[in-house]
């Protein structure tokens, strides 16, 4: 029923009519929103959006088409709501349309909505679940009970990737969703990645014989990985570590700290970041609903970097066990180049053999 009438009903009961594109059929999913003005095709193919229904803030989504920056191999996105699409895309990379793009791989895409007043109901009432369906939905209790579970299993590679040259530093990449440009950032540095699976163990892990760790980003609560949380523990020390997102969040829940959920967290490429060391603020990108609760690392890490906007943790630095990790996204894929530099500081700590703050 391509280009008919739709509905996006929320869990709080507001209900919005609008045009389908792309796929067919009705959907849940937790609504969330991200203000990116560019980077459509790397938000689309962030695993760590699974099981999300994403509102696109810039009005128009398309205009240049389907670009060959996808950062996995397929999207993830529960479904797709934009305020107006681009049938007529303009760009010389284009490789087609975003209804086709999305219509190819079965996610469901809503627009003519109003995603200013959608945006602003998730930024008042927080993050809540909803439905998109053909329908008017009367039964909200489909709506209400839909969880985000086992989201990192659904998006971990089932097997190792090797990437880069084999003489290069050897990096593991242990892969809880993550995104193609962290292998290609380590990769354009002179490293050897292997990229692992979620379930791999310690002893999987070491016998690879890597000279580092990184432990990449994910969709999903943190918490829930109990089995990552408990291996973590036993490479702590064992080798020069960097994490990013959710790899930030399960080492500080490895360490003995806490993450908690967010009203309605950062996603976007605009967030800006303050080193406390240097006093300076970093553009990134990013795209988290949980944080790691900064009071909980103390004593074991110290808190590297916050949120200009809202003061919440976005590093730790745990120099005792030559490990960093931040909450942002130095891959800047899509998104601002600023903290790029971060990679260059993960390889000093493994080629000089001690933590360089």
């Amino acid at each position: 029923m391509k280009d008919g009438k739709v509905y996006l009903t929320l869990q709080n009961g507001k209900q919005f009519t609008g045009y389908r594109f792309g796929a067919d059929g009705d959907v849940v999913g937790e609504l969330v929103f991200t203000t990116g003005m560019t980077g459509y095709i790397e938000t689309l193919t962030d695993p760590s959006y699974y099981g999300q229904i994403v509102i696109q803030t810039f009005p128009l989504i398309g205009n240049y088409g389907v670009t060959p920056d996808m950062q996995s191999a397929k999207p993830h996105v529960s479904a797709y709501i934009v305020r107006e699409k681009c049938d007529n895309p303009s760009n010389f990379r284009c490789e087609g349309t975003i209804e086709k793009y999305l219509e190819d791989n079965g996610i469901i895409g809503i627009y003519g909505l109003d995603t200013r007043e959608l945006t602003r109901i998730v930024r008042e009432a927080g993050v809540m679940n909803a439905a998109i369906t053909t329908k008017p939905v009367k039964d909200f209790s489909e709506i209400e009970k839909y969880r985000i579970t086992d989201a990192v299993k659904q998006v971990t590679c089932s097997q190792p990737k090797y990437i880069g040259d084999p003489n290069g530093i050897r990096i593991v990449v242990w892969d809880f969703g993550a995104k193609y440009n962290i292998a290609k950032e380590l990769v354009k540095r002179g490293c050897y990645c292997i990229q692992v699976p979620s379930f791999y163990t310690a002893e999987q892990i070491l016998a690879l014989n890597p000279q580092g760790l990184m432990l990449s980003n994910g969709p999903g609560d943190p918490s829930e990985n109990v089995e990552v949380i408990e291996t973590m523990r036993k490479l702590v020390g064992k080798l020069p570590i960097f994490g990013i997102c959710l790899g930030h969040q399960l080492f500080a829940l490895a360490m003995g700290g806490a993450t908690k959920k967010m009203k309605y967290g950062h996603r976007g490429g605009n967030q800006p970041v303050k080193c406390l060391n240097t006093g300076r603020v970093y553009i990134s990108s990013q795209n988290h609903g949980y944080e790691v609760i900064s009071s909980s690392v103390q004593g074991v890490g110290c808190v590297s970097y916050i949120n200009a906007n809202d003061g919440t943790c976005e590093g730790v630095d745990y120099p005792d066990y030559n490990a960093f990790t931040v909450q942002f996204h130095p891959e800047a894929r899509g998104g601002p180049r600023d903290a790029s530099f971060l990679f260059d500081r993960f390889l000093k700590n493994i080629t000089e053999g001690k933590y360089n703050a």
